[in-house]
């Protein structure tokens, strides 16, 4: 029946429900004691960094222990993020599919929950298999006569971790099947049918004589078809990263030492600390209140400009981004902080909602920034350089963005609002400005000045700006321990959500590699004569468009191994040495507006939710971000027809 919900599916049983409560408490130990492991990481890093520089005698084996035990807090958290809904999905498909038939969602569903029981049980058997051996061998990692420690407790935290997750996808199967077998199962039965013959498909090949690319072809499609259904994406990554690999080398055993190596040797490396550590670092400054002392102080300085609060909001974005590098931090802090002043002040609710949507942004190219992070892992250039490039860019966003403001607040009135000064902003001074700023700055000076100095490793900036932010948010009192307990949560939930997409991107990269797509790629488009500037043209369109429903980081993990290898060959003359740093700045950029556009648009859902008290629209909140989607497109035209705009600091 359309517009009305089908008929709901019949209750969970209890055994079912009973079930799933026990080994949601067991899971979610598990994710605490993973959670606090990286406070205390923190700690162990700010202690070894102190000790080098301080008394020149650091601390041994932290570096080890942190590579080592990023893997091990991840899978101990897996179960627990799957529980509470946390491993990315595109969900805009699906959550309509459960809204209006509720049967075949089930189905889609159960197709998807069976795949990660063979995921997660194939990788927690081999891992399995690995710790009875690293037990029995007495294997190690470390150096002797310095500092050693035995791998087996990684090895079986990640194997349980595994077992876990797979346990909890079977609980979700089981679920989905009672709601199938509720006599409506008729109406997703086309959708098993369905999908069932395109598994069969894919199975076949592993036994036909089908060439590698042609694997890897049906890969991608397969990939981007399931992503668009509303499948786990890391799990979809580690899927087909087996599948294809089993089809290109005839071998299942080898595929699954994939899977082994992807789950177990992809991000055990100290580098890969600075995930967690930089997201704790920016949950401690949101909870600080770091961000709204610096709008007051912005808003009270642009107060008599016209658009001035808009103004404000950039500023305080901008200055925000330095010490966060997300920028759903900005969007929801600034959401509670600068909408209510700006509506209060005359602004229109649209206008507003769409300013702090548009200039969060920011967070994610201003560094330091997350997503130039991932992108630095996955391309395998420096986060550091990538960090410097988008300095320029950054700044030039934030000054476009304050054009568009003054602009539309001239030539566009109406959409603004009235702005006039409808009650009095909290005054300041010289003296209570620096105050207000004096936070921020010592933790900009301290992790970015520590990084380009040379003075920090990114991972090592991260633990001493989430120390600092500590010492910050507690010198305020602003830091209550209920309030760090869940800031510890958010981080380590964010964290996990991240890792494992790298991890089955690696695995997919592999599989990419093995069936030369990248290759023929770059010897088609070059055979093609499809010059440079066309190439990144359509490259920016096809990444904007996939950001209209994924989000950024499995955008960035799905198309840039793909490309990579095209941009070098056609223009690494063009461009020079640099060219994947530039590259990095301009996808980052093209990937933000992503969360800026409809339908998925994250940013502007995280705003909308934050305004409970605010009459606007999601439809408002889209209309009044429109003209910074503009100015982001202008910037990144830029960026890519300047080169120098993201690489003068290399000259």
């Amino acid at each position: 029946m359309s517009g009305t919900l089908s008929p709901a599916a019949p209750s969970t049983p209890l055994w079912h429900a009973r079930l799933c409560t026990v080994f949601g408490k067991v899971t979610g130990a598990m994710a605490a004691l993973a959670t606090v492991w990286i406070f205390v990481l923190m700690f162990a890093i700010v202690l070894d960094v102190a000790g080098l520089k301080l008394f020149n005698r650091p601390i041994y084996g932290v570096n080890e222990i942190t590579a080592q035990s990023i893997v091990a807090v991840v899978f101990f958290q897996l179960a627990h993020a799957l529980q509470t809904r946390r491993l990315t999905r595109a969900d805009f498909l699906i959550g309509w599919i459960e809204r209006e038939r509720p049967i075949a969602a089930a189905a889609l569903n159960l197709i998807f929950h069976l795949a990660g029981i063979v995921v997660f049980s194939l990788i927690a058997w081999t891992v399995w298999g690995d710790f009875l051996e690293a037990y029995a061998e007495g294997e190690y990692f470390g150096t002797q006569g310095i500092f050693t420690a035995p791998m087996w407790p990684v090895k079986l935290m990640v194997a349980v971790g595994a077992a876990a997750i797979a346990l909890e996808f079977l609980l979700l199967a089981l679920g989905n099947l009672s709601a199938f077998a509720s006599g409506e199962r008729a109406r997703g039965l086309w959708i098993v049918l369905l999908l069932g013959a395109v598994i069969a498909g894919l199975a076949a090949l592993a036994i036909l004589d089908v060439d590698r690319v042609t694997v890897g072809a049906l890969i991608i499609v397969a990939l981007l078809a399931l992503i668009f259904l509303g499948a786990h994406i890391s799990v979809v990554l580690l899927m087909l990263a087996f599948l294809g690999i089993w089809m290109i080398r005839d071998n299942p055993l080898v595929a699954v030492r994939a899977l082994r190596t992807a789950a177990t040797g992809t991000i055990n490396s100290f580098a890969f600390g600075v995930v967690p550590l930089f997201v704790l670092m920016g949950m401690l400054v949101d909870v600080a209140d770091i961000g709204k002392d610096a709008y007051k102080v912005a808003a009270w300085m642009l107060r008599k400009l016209r658009g001035g609060l808009g103004i404000a909001t950039v500023a305080a974005n901008a200055v925000f981004a330095a010490v966060t590098g997300i920028s759903i931090a900005s969007a929801a802090v600034f959401s509670r902080v600068a909408v209510p002043q700006m509506t209060e002040n005359g602004y229109s609710a649209r206008f507003a909602a769409g300013t702090v949507a548009g200039s969060s942004v920011l967070g994610m190219l201003i560094p330091p920034s997350l997503l130039l992070i991932i992108y630095g892992f996955v391309s395998e250039t420096s986060v550091g350089q990538l960090f410097l490039a988008a300095v320029l860019p950054g700044i030039l966003l934030a000054v476009v963005f304050g054009i568009t403001i003054l602009a539309l607040a001239r030539l566009k009135p109406d959409f603004v609002g009235e702005t006039t000064t409808a009650t009095e902003l909290e005054p300041e001074t010289v003296g209570s400005s620096i105050l207000k700023l004096l936070p921020i700055a010592v933790l900009v000076l301290v992790v970015l000045g520590g990084i380009y100095t040379g003075q920090f490793t990114p991972t090592q900036a991260g633990a001493v700006g989430a120390f600092a932010a500590l010492v910050v948010a507690i010198a305020l009192r602003r830091l209550s321990w209920a309030s760090l307990w869940r800031v510890l949560k958010e981080t380590a939930q964010i964290s996990v959500t991240i890792l494992i997409l790298i991890i089955g991107a690696s695995a997919f990269t592999k599989m990419l590699a093995m069936s030369t797509i990248p290759r023929e790629m770059v010897d088609l488009i070059t055979g093609m004569g499809f010059g440079f500037w066309a190439f990144m043209m359509a490259y920016l369109v096809v990444v904007i468009l996939m950001g209209m429903f994924l989000d950024s980081t499995s955008i960035i993990l799905i198309v840039v191994p793909l490309t990579i290898g095209v941009v070098e060959a056609l223009g690494g003359d063009i461009i020079g040495p640099d060219i994947l740093i530039w590259f990095g700045v301009v996808t980052v950029i093209a990937v933000e507006i992503g969360l800026l556009t409809p339908p998925f648009g994250i940013t502007v859902y995280v705003v909308k939710a934050a305004l409970e008290d605010i009459e606007v629209s999601l439809t408002e909140v889209f209309i009044g971000v429109l003209p910074f989607v503009v100015a982001m497109l202008i910037v990144t035209l830029l960026i890519i027809f300047i080169p120098w705009l993201s690489i003068v600091w290399f000259a």
